[in-house]
């Protein structure tokens, strides 16, 4: 009896073809992950912090797409966020720079930011003081910052960062979100580019949220390089892999 010899270069190609294609599945109907490159959700999301996304969770778009190819109109088989989730979403300024805010506000909201606080239909928002917090990494220097739980009207709490209630986005206009959109803003109020910068980002449509931040499956504080192998265990940030993204 003869035996057909397995392996070889067509076996090992086919095996990389379906690794590739599963990949894209779960990438496209379930989970992509991301990372964090700047600071503005600080201090829900850290530099460094990589999470996965859900894609399922507002149903799929041309964004749940590799490239964003427009072969769905609009969105399919979706479901309304809730007030409070981070999202992931293309800007809607350009249709292509991944964002990542949570969204505050809800088609209809009247938004306004009065003096460092977060008012939603003309009432304020909640928010409790935790107590200071020196940060570095602004310019180098160690910034003091407040930290608060802010209260969302459905009774979501959540972290924010306020250096003052002073600051250029601490009073804004009165923002009506129209239909269909939703107001998205940084958990770090002083030093975020949101919503309220209508030339840069604006209302974000329902269309360009790409998922909901679910879960933290790595961090590192990017104190080593990628081939300094030895300093690995010391960048990782252990505590924070796994955390759940509220």
């Amino acid at each position: 009896m003869t035996t057909k010899k397995s392996g070889g270069w067509g076996e090992t190609l086919r095996t990389v073809i379906y690794a590739v294609l599963i990949a894209l599945v779960v990438r496209t109907f379930a989970y992509e992950p991301f990372n964090i490159p700047s600071g503005s959700m600080l201090p829900t999301l850290q530099i460094g912090d990589y999470l996965f996304v859900s894609k399922f969770s507002y149903g799929y778009s041309r964004y749940s797409l590799p490239w964003g190819l427009p072969l769905v109109k609009g969105r399919i088989w979706n479901s309304p966020p809730e007030r409070g989730d981070v999202a992931v979403f293309k800007l809607p300024t350009d249709n292509r720079t991944d964002y990542i805010k949570r969204l505050v506000g809800l088609p209809g909201d009247r938004m306004q930011v009065v003096n460092g606080v977060l008012h939603i239909n003309g009432a304020p928002v909640e928010r409790e003081l935790v107590g200071p917090r020196a940060v570095s990494g602004f310019g180098g220097q160690s910034v003091d910052m407040l930290e608060y739980v802010e209260t969302l009207p459905n009774g979501r709490k959540h972290l924010i960062w306020e250096r003052s209630d002073h600051d250029a986005l601490d009073n804004t206009p009165v923002f009506t979100v129209p239909a269909g959109h939703y107001f998205a803003m940084g958990d770090n109020r002083d030093r975020s580019q949101d919503s309220r910068v209508m030339s840069q980002v604006g209302f974000v449509p329902f269309e360009n949220l790409i998922g909901r931040a679910e879960i933290l499956f790595f961090s590192h504080n990017g104190s080593a390089a990628l081939w300094e192998v030895w300093r690995w265990p010391f960048a990782i940030r252990f505590g924070r892999l796994g955390r759940s993204i509220e």
